[in-house]
């Protein structure tokens, strides 16, 4: 069965860059029937955080993206935090050392760095060896770690010679002889390296592909050295590409919001935020671009992500979200638009007139921020104009003439052409005056979409305070 992952780390929220990982395997695990793994590496433990993995996991929840096993849900693989599995990596070290693939290191962390700074002095690359930590592996040192209540770190030790990678993104990679020397798995505080944990889990889990970004290909000749070590086959490999900003450089916070919860609260619909996501290294085999999770599932494979950078367009990703707001359910999008008016301190009140304001403003919202902007007249007076003195008497003659009529839309617009007709005014700067009056704005839904929900009492008395106000 097709088992994959995704296991980010509690430090922060959840990045764009990770959500696209995580719905890549998603969809692939869909699309095989195979299963979805949830692994949580906080093995760092100062910058790893519950609150994080929670925000976490309702982020990847709010996209849609669910998980066959993890640490909410359970699975036969578990425990599905590393922060729960050390007894495990220990055990695995163990095996290891015992067939003299690792071995123990009782030097202090800052003699390490001084064999390191040595090394570079002397124009060698920093590559470690089991015979330059010989002199600290003493019965004295082994003493003074078993007081001090120390572990001692354990060394992978690296085969010298080459390996190749058959990445399903990049192709061949070959990984060529004394690339590294050896390295860590276990520390003397008793956690494990990210390359370690990261194999003996994958293993453990029975993981068959590992869709991951590209940032991680260094690492991989170090986790098939210990695949080889453990004499277990490797998943298959496909590294995606890395997220680039519009000026071509790594995605960060310099380029704007780049969290998917950051994005939550800017209005954003889990869907569009997929669908575009779904897009940066990969491609429908059609060419389609509005894709919904059931036909994303349907035309996802391997073979078509791409090996060049994506680059992500926050106007492509408005749009995008735009399209959707629009064509979701109305009642959904006065369910969804409900905080964002709560935020922006507008009270909607009744359901059904905020649906009707909806349906007349939602065409020009690219996200559900910007509904209550668009909307805000409908609930709160605009300030009053000032209008040239040669509109004002068209303007007085139209409040007379409405202060008595039906407030129905045809006799309104009747009224209207018969006070522009009466008056020199041009039908350009008429309505575009009245828009201001009732709107406060220069654009907007059309005055025959305005002028029934807003009411004649909002109507009349709009136009009362701008001639009131004087010219």
């Amino acid at each position: 069965m097709t088992r994959v992952r995704f296991a980010p780390s509690p430090t922060g929220f959840l990045h764009v860059g990770g959500a696209r990982t995580a719905l890549f395997n998603f969809l692939f695990a869909r699309k095989e029937r195979g299963k979805f793994v949830l692994r949580i590496e906080d093995t760092d433990l100062e910058r790893s955080e519950k609150e994080y993995e929670e925000r976490l996991m309702d982020s990847l929840r709010w996209l849609g993206l669910t998980w066959d096993e993890g640490p909410d849900v359970g699975g036969d693989f578990g425990p599905y935090r590393q922060s729960e599995r050390v007894d495990i990596y220990k055990k695995y070290a163990e095996i290891l050392v015992k067939e003299g693939k690792a071995y123990h290191v009782y030097a202090y962390p800052e003699e390490i760095e001084e064999i390191r700074e040595k090394l570079l002095s002397e124009g060698k690359p920093p590559h470690y060896s089991q015979d330059m930590f010989e002199e600290y592996n003493t019965p004295e040192r082994r003493k003074e770690y078993e007081e001090k209540g120390l572990s001692p770190a354990v060394f992978f030790k690296m085969p010298r010679k080459g390996y190749s990678l058959n990445d399903v993104v990049k192709g061949e990679v070959i990984f060529r002889k004394g690339s590294i020397g050896d390295f860590v798995i276990m520390r003397s505080n008793g956690l494990p390296t990210y390359n370690f944990a990261c194999v003996v889990d994958d293993m453990l889990m029975e993981i068959t592909h590992v869709i991951r970004g590209d940032d991680h290909l260094s690492n991989t000749l170090r986790q098939l050295a210990i695949y080889e070590a453990f004499e277990k086959k490797p998943p298959i490999f496909a590294h995606v590409s890395t997220i680039l900003g519009p000026d071509g450089k790594k995605l960060s916070k310099r380029h704007g919001a780049t969290s998917v919860e950051a994005f939550r609260e800017m209005g954003y619909l889990p869907e569009a935020v997929v669908n575009y996501l779904a897009l940066l290294g990969w491609s429908h085999p059609e060419g389609k671009e509005i894709l919904h999770m059931e036909e994303l599932i349907i035309s996802f494979s391997l073979d078509r992500l791409s090996p060049n950078p994506a680059i992500f367009d926050p106007q492509k990703l408005k749009w995008m979200n735009g399209y959707y707001l629009r064509n979701l359910p109305m009642e959904k999008v006065v369910e969804l638009s409900r905080p964002f008016f709560k935020k922006a301190g507008i009270e909607v009140g009744d359901e059904e007139y905020l649906k009707k304001v909806l349906e007349v403003t939602r065409e020009r919202a690219e996200t559900l921020t910007d509904l209550p902007e668009e909307a805000r007249f409908f609930f709160e007076d605009p300030e009053p104009v000032t209008i040239p003195e040669e509109l004002r008497t068209a303007f007085v003659s139209l409040k007379e003439e409405l202060q008595n009529a039906d407030w129905e839309m045809e006799h309104i617009v009747k009224i209207l052409k018969k006070v522009l007709k009466g008056s020199k005014i041009r039908p350009r700067d008429f309505y575009m005056t009245l828009r201001r009056i009732l709107t406060g704005k220069d654009e907007g839904p059309e005055l025959v979409n305005i002028i029934p929900i807003l009411g004649k009492e909002a109507f009349m008395r709009r136009l009362e305070r701008t001639l009131e106000g004087g010219t």
